[in-house]
């Protein structure tokens, strides 16, 4: 049987992208008129014949959103998608659910699934390992709307809804100094275990982390933050346990998420080493989890129900005004001051 061309074998022949052969086609004004011509021309000697039925079929109205998110072992995307459901679902809309296990492989595969059930714009959330830039581009330039929540790719032009983790890692920093400073320690050590470079929020928090401790005049030796491989309570776990073995646990430890901090909090336990006597420990982003440790542990908070609502909303714009411009939405969060950071509060 004759193979028809598609627009992977043109991005073959030219070495370029998908999505730059996908824009180049559709005459996009962010492709060069060279690169635009070599395309062309590329398709007509191939013979390339666009799939107009299904185009079409990508233009009619199936009512389908989907949702991509990076794991479901904890509270945090149920609470989102919860809310994610209610909005569409008063719309008229199906939701398609996926999540990625953290892995770029599975959450291209789970938006290559979402594009061939036609769905009609996507919320995504960015898987921790890797990174899908170059297919959410060819998503846009096919028409498909996305927004991202929580965590963001911010070289992408498309509409978002976040916290400024910047602005909250520096306060939740800044909370364990006045803790341990309280304590005696005039110069308390404060690690981070930091999370994965490709996601911007990651870096985001680091930077506030990084900020507080110059703001203090503290050390920011870069031995105090300590990459992470994965962000579970098992890598929080590992990573405590080896500082304990090497002797050199901080005075203060603030984690990327609730799950390494209640990962090193048991390791610190564990070992007896008293929290928050000793170890001042901060999660961040409130999973439910965090409520139940003992102690308590001390996090940054998101609006979850806010966050699944906004993005929904920013979805169903951008669905019924293609041509609205992206919006970038960012919602306040709290801190919230528990037992495992402040021995006042693990006294009450």
């Amino acid at each position: 049987m004759r193979h028809n061309p598609t627009i992977k074998d043109i991005a073959r022949e030219l070495c370029i992208s998908k999505s730059t052969v996908s824009r180049a086609l559709a005459g996009h004004p962010n492709v060069s008129r060279e690169t635009r011509k070599a395309v062309q021309d590329m398709a007509a000697s191939m013979r390339y014949k666009p799939n107009y039925m299904a185009r079409n079929l990508t233009k009619s109205r199936t009512k389908t959103i989907g949702v991509v998110v990076p794991e479901f072992l904890n509270s945090f995307f149920p609470r989102i998608i919860i809310q994610i459901q209610n909005v569409f679902e008063k719309e008229g809309y199906r939701v398609l659910i996926t999540q990625c296990d953290e892995s770029w492989e599975a959450e291209r595969r789970n938006l290559k699934l979402l594009e061939d059930n036609m769905v009609e714009g996507i919320l995504i959330s960015v898987a921790a390992k890797g990174r899908n830039t170059a297919y959410y581009e060819e998503l846009l330039a096919k028409g498909i709307p996305l927004v991202f929540f929580n965590r963001t790719d911010n070289s992408i032009k498309a509409s978002s809804v976040s916290i400024d983790d910047y602005k909250w890692s520096f306060f939740a920093t800044e909370h364990l100094i006045y803790t341990r400073r309280g304590l005696g320690q005039d110069v308390p050590r404060i690690m981070h275990f930091r999370g994965p470079l490709n996601i911007d929020l990651s870096n985001a928090r680091y930077r506030g982390y990084a900020d507080a401790l110059v703001k203090h005049h503290l050390s920011t030796d870069p031995a105090q933050t300590v990459l992470t491989r994965d962000i579970t309570r098992d890598e929080g776990y590992r990573l405590m346990s080896q500082l304990i073995g090497s002797n050199a646990v901080p005075d203060g430890l603030f984690c990327f998420n609730d799950q390494l901090a209640i990962g090193a909090m048991r390791a610190l336990l564990k070992s007896g080493v008293d929290v928050p006597g000793r170890v001042s420990v901060m999660g961040f982003s409130e999973s439910q989890s965090a409520l139940v440790t003992v102690p308590a542990l001390s996090s940054v908070a998101q609006p979850l129900e806010e966050m699944g609502k906004t993005a929904a909303r920013l979805l169903l714009e951008k669905i019924e005004d293609p041509d609205s411009e992206p919006r970038k939405v960012i919602l306040n969060a709290s801190l919230n001051i528990r037992g495992s950071s402040d021995p006042a509060r693990d006294m009450i």
